[in-house]
């Protein structure tokens, strides 16, 4: 019986011990809600509503002046003849295909360099951050747009060599170019996350490559990549997702019409227009869900391909 009975008052206890881990927890979650509360407020009122809202719009005729009027699809087989649409999705796929490829290219190849131990390593990669962090802001793009204009900085230095450099922004052929361009040279960003990356590649396996005769370009191919390639999916998604939602550099460079002859009209530059140029509110939501999808579609073919390339340690 006495077996019986301490073996009741253990349960007792551990019955009272756990009523109060659940209170003390129930204490600790209040507190958490409670400090919560300010980012699920702006969750809601900053980014579900406005979505909610946006996707409502996108099926009706809104020029913000009267009541939206239901219009079903109408809006999204508009996009169908819309000339202009499809040439923004053009210079955008260009954009993003050709700008993101270039700028982890030289992001990793000055990774790569500041691996090697540099001195005053600290200050090489503020400096080269530091494009990433001005790069996207109006007065950068005021500047390329200088830099690159017919009387700019890049053909002064032609001019010194006997060249006569054509208008860089003023030319269909080229504007684009020197939009991608300062793309590139936002390089920073990926660059600081490829040399942390770089960092955490265990010296042995270099060591036992150079012991087996590898060259350097075996084991950049072989070792580096491969370790890598965890990082660089991580980079090339936030790349492709920023990319398609550049605005700032063509909006400035092109002031504000995509030119010359739309060859710099972005989406996001021509969604703009219509959206807040031409009043065209319903039609405008209805182009920013169709780049939701867009980026949707791409950052899930970028997860569905990495199982193909992408190397974790496990």
């Amino acid at each position: 019986m006495s077996a019986i009975s301490e073996l009741s008052s253990i349960t007792r206890r551990k019955g009272k011990a756990t009523a109060a881990e659940k209170k003390a927890n129930g204490r600790d979650n209040k507190a958490a809600y409670i400090f919560l509360l300010p980012w699920l407020v702006g969750l809601v009122a900053i980014t579900f509503g406005p979505m909610i809202m946006s996707l409502y719009l996108s099926f009706t005729d809104y020029n913000l002046l009267q009541p939206p009027e239901w219009v079903g699809l109408e809006n999204f087989t508009r996009m169908l003849d819309d000339a202009r649409l499809h040439n923004s999705l053009g210079v955008t796929f260009t954009y993003v295909f050709v700008g993101v490829p270039l700028q982890l290219a030289v992001a990793l190849l000055i990774a790569l360099v500041l691996d090697k131990g540099l001195r005053g390593l600290p200050f090489y990669r503020s400096v080269f951050y530091l494009p990433s962090l001005l790069g996207g802001s109006v007065a950068v793009a005021i500047l390329w747009k200088q830099i690159f204009g017919a009387t700019g900085l890049v053909n002064q230095v032609l001019a010194m060599f006997g060249i006569q450099g054509p208008g860089w922004i003023s030319d269909p052929s080229t504007a684009l170019g020197s939009i991608i361009l300062l793309h590139v040279w936002t390089f920073g960003a990926p660059m600081i996350i490829f040399l942390a990356g770089l960092r955490q590649i265990p010296h042995m396996y270099y060591e036992a490559a150079r012991v087996d005769g590898a060259t350097t370009l075996q084991q950049f191919w072989r070792i580096t990549l491969p370790m890598l390639s965890p990082i660089i999916f991580f980079n090339l998604v936030l790349q492709i997702i920023g990319s398609f939602q550049s605005f700032t550099q063509a909006f400035i460079v092109s002031g504000g019409n995509g030119g010359p002859s739309d060859s710099t009209m972005f989406f996001t530059l021509y969604l703009y227009q219509k959206g807040f140029g031409q009043f065209d509110m319903g039609y405008a939501s209805a182009m920013a869900w169709v780049l939701l999808v867009i980026i949707g579609v791409f950052t899930a073919i970028n997860f569905i391909a990495s199982k193909y390339w992408v190397f974790y340690d496990d």
